[in-house]
């Protein structure tokens, strides 16, 4: 049997990246898992004092880089999140013959209780669109309570992506690498078309929310926007663009709306996604038992 020939993780990485674009995953989940990876192999040679090969990595490097991003301020879904990348990668190279096995399913998930997520109702929906000040983020958030797109969807969204004809906004290579189209109602309809009328900049970029100073519209502007409209509201909710995601997803599945209808809508790829927007209150679950 031929010798197995050692690899240098960051050799190692780089194969895996690549892999991954060779089999289409979307631009963030290579990015996702390039800095979970990229982070681990910088912890590791500051460890082990010089460059790391993948046949030297023990569970008890995974652990300890684990705790340690824990001491860094990491959550536990952050962390799981790590640790199925890890999976993902000791697949990979056990494929490649770079490694005997995966020595990452030793490691055990870390247990958490899913906090019910945050969204905000219709009402507070409208307070907050109408207390933004930027005009083009105040757009983009009328955007995404409109259509629950995901902040990097709408931050790639072109003009030939919005169709403001037929009413329909196309997003090319969503999560998992994706396209799905989303209708465009009337109240949107008429925000977008004023948008571009009086408030999009004249700049050269394709992009549909652009600024005059970079031709684009960043996440990182959008959140800040957002933590300025709440505080100056006086809110404790924490609102991300994220946030105004599942307030699209909730708000349809209060009206009813069927979840295969919300699944499409969402992008998700299992249905067990979206079910996690069913919210129930107290006097939902009243009323539900009242039933019997």
């Amino acid at each position: 049997m031929p010798t197995r020939k050692p690899i240098l993780l960051t050799k190692a990485i780089d194969e895996f990246i690549h892999y991954l674009k060779s089999k289409e995953r979307s631009k963030e989940t290579e990015r996702g898992y390039n800095i979970v990876l990229q982070n681990f192999k910088n912890y590791l040679e500051k460890e082990m004092n010089g460059q790391a090969y993948v046949d030297e990595i023990t569970v008890n490097h995974m652990e300890d880089y684990l705790s340690y991003r824990k001491e860094q301020g990491d959550q536990p879904i952050t962390r799981n999140k790590s640790l199925y990348i890890f999976r993902s990668f000791f697949n990979y190279l056990v494929r490649k013959d770079h490694v005997e096995r995966n020595i990452s399913l030793n490691l055990e998930p870390i247990q958490y209780q899913q906090k019910e997520r945050v969204y905000l109702l219709p009402e507070e929906m409208v307070t907050l669109i109408d207390a933004v000040d930027h005009i083009i983020v105040k757009s983009a958030v009328i955007t995404m309570a409109n259509t629950g797109l995901r902040v990097s969807e709408l931050c790639h969204l072109t003009l030939a992506d919005v169709d403001l004809t037929n009413k329909v906004l196309k997003v090319r290579q969503g999560k998992g690498n994706k396209d799905r189209s989303i209708p465009i109602n009337d109240k949107l309809h008429q925000e977008l078309t004023t948008y571009l009328k009086d408030h999009r900049p004249l700049v050269s970029s394709d992009r549909f929310f652009a600024t005059s100073k970079t031709g684009t519209l960043s996440r990182q502007t959008i959140n800040h926007e957002l933590e300025v409209t709440t505080t100056k509201l006086g809110w404790s909710k924490h609102v991300t663009a994220h946030i105004l995601r599942h307030s699209f997803a909730t708000s349809l599945v209060r009206n009813n709306a069927p979840l295969p209808a919300v699944q499409k809508l969402m992008g998700h790829s299992d249905l067990r996604v979206t079910s996690r927007y069913i919210h129930q209150n107290m006097d939902q679950l009243q009323q539900a038992v009242n039933l019997i």
